[in-house]
């Protein structure tokens, strides 16, 4: 009895240590909790109810180098209402002013809010919708409408803001100015200027806290945010919005009369690289022509004849020829081991010179002189080019630069053929940019400079950071050897290849290219039209190069045809429309179309102010100023001045109302 009595009471003790034990674990558990862990513990509390948001910041505007928009962040905001947090005192006595308020602004009936607003109280909805996508002026007035001027906590006012970015000259140089976006991994997709200068115009996010409400819905703590945003610089690029609109247009109309694939305009100015104008314009299924790809810097391809410059200017160098250099052309075919090289001339050019061959872009021309020279050491060729900087990128700041292709003797690529067709501009491959670049060398007489997108950083109108002339090559060959093939560029224009451009006004210098888009027995065969060069030619400010792939051959496919055209007309209209020096007078002298201009705008601001005016004729800019300031929003179609107005003249208007306005 006594062993079995101890038996228990061991066991009892042994219960007893265990629950004691026990009991210090918890004790020490909970010390643990309260004290060491509690902040981790507290913390995870407090995310789920709590949270930190970035708030995006604005990003800089991005000008033209005029001072014209390119792009622009807009605030918007939108508009919930919390009907739990509004005591019943408020609500009773605040419901009607703001249903009327808000109809008052929003148009719609006072009963369409009265019913929400309560239907939502009834339903403890604290998220709900009064208006997406407010303007900053109109955001302040819904601010202080009856109820909401209580603020977040005692008037259930919620507000979110955002930013949207706008292109205020719409689609044109879309995919140049391009865009900037992170994805929620934190990477970057970087397009065209708003990609490779979106470490300037991004800014720093600021932070605000949020409650949470409701499944997936949050709301703001108060109505200040933790840290404020800090808005991006601006960036002012150097693309000239008048030059851009008739490059596009030139571009567009060439491409929809010859039915292409796609093409590519790039205007340049020869002493700064500045590129003034960046067109690309890809077919859509529709038939449609839009900023598909950045053509100029990403699409190497076979130049065809616009390569005869380089070849021309590597044995002109070399001092092989010279441009009196006579070349029997045969009957227009010459045959290289098993492949023939043709001129677009059945029966050829005869016996013709170095300059002559240039002038009529002779095939059989360069693929004979380049043979005949360099057949014995080809690589003194190629190092030539290379050394002329033709085998490297231009380095520039957009993304997705195409990178070159030059054979070189011994690569797998290199055949018994790849000389000769390689002095007409096949088995090489170049960016459109890239081939503009070295014609602008030449009217340079000698010095490459690197194409530039970028004139300065700034905020406001102090200056952060300046980006100047880069030189990429001084000499790329003698000032003699550029003086030669510039007057032979020059003879192209007038009695060559591109005589159809010649104009009265201003000599042209360039040099067109038709290349075959595909090879093969097989294929249809597809063309690649092609002109380069610059204006004026004695004394060069722009240079240009124009890309059309793939037109209708039964419409034309010759570079002379498809697009040496647009060439002219963009060279006409620059030189016609936009003054090519800048002249500073002090003498003061009044231009009658601009002083009747301005007469007219200021008559009508101090006019109109809620009677629409009769903007047809006016300059886009001066409308945009004068409606925007009557509390309008305005909407463009085209470029210039005032074709046509949505809003009739005399028609009374109301703020925030738009008017679409077609512009020629």
């Amino acid at each position: 009895m006594a062993i079995k009595e101890k038996n228990i009471l061991n066991r009892l003790y042994f219960i007893a240590t265990c629950m004691f034990i026990f009991a210090i674990a918890v004790l020490v558990k909970l010390v643990n909790i309260q004290f060491v862990e509690g902040d981790v513990y507290r913390e995870k509390a407090q995310e789920r109810v709590f949270k930190t948001f970035d708030i995006p910041a604005n990003r800089g505007n991005l000008y033209d180098s005029k001072g014209n928009l390119l792009a622009t962040s807009v605030p918007k905001y939108d508009i919930r209402f919390d009907a739990l947090t509004v005591t019943d005192k408020d609500f009773s006595k605040h419901i009607k002013p703001l249903c009327q308020a808000l109809s008052k602004e929003f148009e719609k009936p006072v009963t369409y809010y009265d019913k929400i607003i309560r239907k939502a109280r009834g339903n403890k909805n604290r998220y709900l919708l009064i208006r997406r996508n407010l303007g900053y002026s109109q955001y302040m007035r819904v601010k202080k409408f009856p109820l909401f001027e209580l603020g977040a906590n005692r008037g259930g006012l919620i507000v979110e803001q955002r930013t949207v970015r706008e292109h205020p000259i719409g689609k044109i140089a879309e995919r140049t100015v391009g865009y900037e976006r992170r994805d929620d991994q934190g990477y970057y997709t970087r397009v065209g200027l708003e990609g490779a200068y979106g470490p300037f115009l991004r800014g720093k996010d600021g932070k605000r806290k949020k409650q949470k409400i409701a499944k997936n819905q949050w709301k703001p703590i108060g109505d200040a945010n933790e840290v404020e945003p800090q808005d991006g610089y601006d960036v002012v690029s150097t693309i000239d919005v008048n030059i851009q609109d008739i490059a596009h247009h030139a571009l567009l109309k060439q491409l929809e009369e010859f039915e292409a694939e796609h093409g590519t305009v790039v205007v340049m100015e020869t002493k700064t690289g500045e590129v003034k104008a960046i067109s690309n314009l890809g077919r859509t299924k529709a038939g449609k022509y839009y900023e598909k790809l950045n053509y100029a810097v990403g699409e190497a391809h076979e130049p065809g004849s616009t390569f005869k410059l380089m070849t021309m200017v590597a044995a002109l160098e070399d001092k092989v020829i010279d441009s009196s250099y006579v070349i029997d052309t045969e009957n227009g075919r010459v045959k290289f081991y098993d492949r023939v090289v043709k001129d677009s001339k059945w029966g050829g050019y005869g016996k013709i010179s170095a300059a002559k061959a240039f002038e009529v872009s002779s095939n059989t021309a360069f693929a004979k002189m380049i043979n005949e020279n360099y057949k014995d050491n080809p690589r003194k060729f190629i190092d030539r080019l290379i050394n002329m900087g033709l085998g490297e990128t231009l380095g520039l700041s957009i993304k997705g630069e195409g990178e070159p292709k030059i054979p070189y003797p011994g690569d797998d690529d290199w055949y018994g053929t790849t000389l000769p067709w390689m002095a007409h501009g096949y088995g090489v491959a170049f960016t459109p940019l890239q081939v503009l670049a070295f014609y602008n060398a030449i009217a340079n007489d000698g010095e490459m400079v690197k194409p530039r997108f970028i004139k300065e950083v700034k905020t406001w109108d102090k200056t952060r950071e300046k980006f100047d002339k880069e030189i990429l090559n001084p000499t790329i060959c003698s000032k003699e050897t550029a003086k030669i093939t510039q007057e032979m560029m020059k003879n192209v224009v007038r009695k060559g290849t591109a005589k159809n451009i010649l104009t009265n006004n201003f000599i042209v210098a360039g040099k067109t290219g038709t290349c075959w888009g595909n090879y093969g027995r097989d294929k249809e065969r597809e063309y690649i039209s092609s002109f380069a060069g610059y204006f004026p030619a004695d004394q060069p400010i722009y240079s240009c190069i124009v890309v059309i792939h793939k037109p209708n051959k039964e419409k034309g496919y010759y570079g002379s045809d498809v697009a040496a055209p647009v060439f002219k007309t963009i060279a006409t209209k620059i030189y016609n429309d936009i003054p090519i020096i800048d002249e500073v007078s002090y003498t003061a002298v009044e231009s009658k179309p601009v002083v009747k201009s301005y007469e007219k705008y200021y008559e009508n601001v101090q006019k109109y102010k809620t009677i629409m005016p009769n903007v047809t004729g006016m300059p886009a800019m001066d409308v945009i100023s004068l409606l925007e300031n009557m509390g309008l929003k305005v909407k463009l179609k085209g470029s210039g001045r005032v074709k046509k107005q949505s809003i009739k003249p005399g028609t009374k208007v109301k703020v925030n109302q738009t008017v679409r306005l077609e512009l020629s």
